[in-house]
């Protein structure tokens, strides 16, 4: 066994055994070497491994990378992922049987809630999440992806990247719905650009290609890779290269006309799935509003195209006089002024960022809201979104998150100002990966 220097980088290796006993946050699991905690990427809680260490920056903890397994799970299973097998980050919990992942992810759930949110255990222990664990969206743990991006690689191919790597990896993922990626492999495109790839509620494929990106040669590796991102998040020449710029998504009775670059739950039984759980969370805890009373308001906060906004408007007995869909994204809320159009003034979109845009729905003589919906990106709502939101006192809120730390730091947020968790439903919206989808409600309570 190599030394290796600790806080440096070398090409020595150094491997050591460790026996594994919980999951972590970001699909790895976690054990103790040489006194460190240890956290193992492709290692299953219960395993003894070989683990191969790629990162000893820390002095508290270390990375590795499980790459000798000598006492498997009864959990563990061939990836079904030609890509994630050759080193394609896209499947990186491929080789734990499924229905098992929803258990880790439950379990990661449950900590953080606790550790990084703070909330009652007692409170925790009543929700369907801590009783009925990860929900399965409708349909195969495989083929449930109708929204992907693919890299170019120099020399015009299209594919996965590796696991944080620049390389392109060719082969085929099995998330993508059938038919999304024929004829892709066998295509060039231009070098280094990204494709953006769709398939519709018609059943049309729509590509289009995003330019390169120069990227950012300063810094140590995670500024370089931050800046990156940034580079990525600009505006960019476009060109459609098959299909249409706009892709058509249908949920209920409503359709949408969204760019292909644009968002939309990747997930084919998403968005049905979860406007379905905040009209239900509304219904529930949403007092009834009596003959002649005051408007029933809904900010639908980083709403986008409006999905929840339709939950709302179309599930909830009585109606709602007014939704506030706030988003910085102008081509979602132009998407959303043609979906509502009929609607009239009964939906209003306001273009901004979140935490700026709310002073303009408050203030005298303003209908304060009934119920808030927020699906904040993976960073979260913060402390100066919650806030507001609750000086704004709602009787409802029903918060949505995707990174399991940020969605319980948030939640945490609403107990400090006065909020209460009375439901929390998961669901595994992401199959064979480590994300999962996370739908609280609260209510007014005592803070703390």
């Amino acid at each position: 066994m190599t030394k290796r220097t600790p806080g440096t980088n070398t090409t020595d290796v150094r491997r050591v055994e460790v026996t594994v006993d919980r999951p972590a946050n970001g699909g790895e699991a976690v054990g103790r070497a040489d006194g460190r905690v240890l956290f193992v990427r492709g290692a299953i809680p219960g395993e003894r491994v070989v683990a191969e260490i790629t990162d000893d920056r820390h002095d508290a903890y270390w990375r590795a990378e499980a790459v000798e397994i000598l006492d498997a799970s009864p959990h563990r299973t061939s990836t079904p992922c030609p890509a994630a097998a050759r080193g394609a980050g896209c499947c990186d919990l491929g080789y734990i049987d499924p229905a098992y992942a929803r258990v880790l992810k439950q379990s990661v759930l449950l900590d953080v809630l606790q550790r990084v949110g703070h909330l009652p255990a007692d409170r925790i222990a009543t929700t369907d999440l801590a009783t009925r664990g990860v929900d399965r969206l409708a349909g195969a743990d495989t083929g449930w992806r109708i929204r992907t991006r693919l890299a170019v690689d120099d020399d015009g191919r299209a594919g996965q990247l590796a696991f944080r790597g620049a390389r392109v990896i060719d082969e085929e993922c099995v998330q993508p719905v059938s038919g999304m990626l024929d004829g892709v492999a066998e295509r060039r495109f231009t070098p280094r650009s990204e494709l953006a790839v769709v398939l519709d509620s018609r059943g049309v494929r729509s590509i289009t290609e995003l330019a390169p990106v120069e990227k950012s040669a300063r810094g140590n590796a995670r500024r370089r890779a931050q800046e990156n991102r940034g580079r990525r998040a600009r505006p960019r020449v476009q060109v459609v290269v098959d299909g249409e710029a706009t892709a058509i998504h249908r949920v209920g009775a409503r359709t949408w006309e969204i760019p292909v670059t644009g968002f939309w739950q990747a997930h084919r039984a998403a968005p049905q799935t979860y406007g379905d759980t905040v009209v239900e969370f509304a219904r529930t805890h949403l007092p009834a509003s009596g003959p002649g009373g005051s408007p029933r308001v809904a900010w639908d906060l980083y709403g986008g195209a409006g999905v929840f906004a339709a939950a709302l408007l179309d599930g909830l007995p009585g109606g709602l006089d007014t939704v506030h869909i706030v988003d910085s994204d102008a081509a979602a809320l132009d998407a959303a002024a043609r979906t509502f159009e009929a609607d009239g003034e009964r939906v209003r979109t306001h273009r901004g960022e979140v935490a700026d845009r709310l002073a303009d729905l408050t203030g005298p003589g303003v209908a304060g809201p009934d119920i808030v919906v927020l699906d904040p990106p993976r960073t979260g709502a913060g402390a100066r979104v919650i806030g507001a939101v609750a000086a704004a006192q709602p009787a409802v809120v029903v918060h949505i998150g995707c990174d399991a730390a940020r969605f319980a730091r948030d939640l945490g947020l609403f107990a400090e100002s006065g909020y209460q968790v009375v439901q929390i439903r998961a669901f595994d919206a992401f199959p064979l990966t480590h994300h999962v989808e996370a739908i609280a409600c609260l209510v007014p309570g005592t803070p703390g």
